[in-house]
């Protein structure tokens, strides 16, 4: 009789869980969204282009030292083997030329970001996935994995820029 007693009681206490209080939850079974429910959602306001690979954003500068670089017309073919040697050695164990890896491939880079944001997310990595818009949606696409920071500096990571422009 005990068990029987017992097994009633939890029976009931399952049932009372799963019941709750319909003012809390709203009713989804309607066709329609109501206008206030509309009118509270804040419209986003979209600036860059969303593309499957990502945002492509030529004006995002990124946050670091580098506040303006013009690039030549011509590749300095010297500073981009320096830089093919520096990312081999620094890059390639999280970064793949023409697929993706742990972190996005650096193929066509410059035809998604400045030059200034590619340098400053090499040199200022921690500071780029706090506060910098694209930097944080790679963090997440590429599943939490942050960019270590190399210590490369701002002349090694101009060279990996120019080794990517030959990509």
């Amino acid at each position: 009789m005990k068990l029987q007693n017992l097994l009633t009681t939890l029976l009931i206490i399952v049932f009372i869980s799963c019941g709750g209080n319909d003012k809390k939850r709203p009713s989804y079974n309607s066709s329609t969204v109501s206008k206030e429910a509309v009118k509270k959602t804040p419209a986003k306001k979209v600036v860059k282009k969303a593309t499957e690979s990502g945002t492509i954003d030529l004006n995002n500068k990124g946050i670091g030292p580098v506040k303006s670089l013009k690039l030549d017309p011509t590749i300095n073919t010297a500073m981009a083997e320096e830089g093919k040697l520096l990312f081999k050695n620094k890059c390639s164990s999280c970064h793949r030329v023409n697929r993706k890896f742990i972190g996005p491939n650096p193929t066509g880079i410059l035809e998604r970001r400045s030059p200034e944001w590619v340098m400053n997310m090499i040199l200022n990595p921690e500071e780029m996935v706090k506060k910098d818009p694209i930097a944080k949606e790679l963090l997440i696409k590429f599943n939490g994995s942050p960019m270590a920071n190399q210590n490369l500096t701002e002349k090694e990571s101009r060279a990996v820029l120019e080794y990517f422009r030959t990509l």
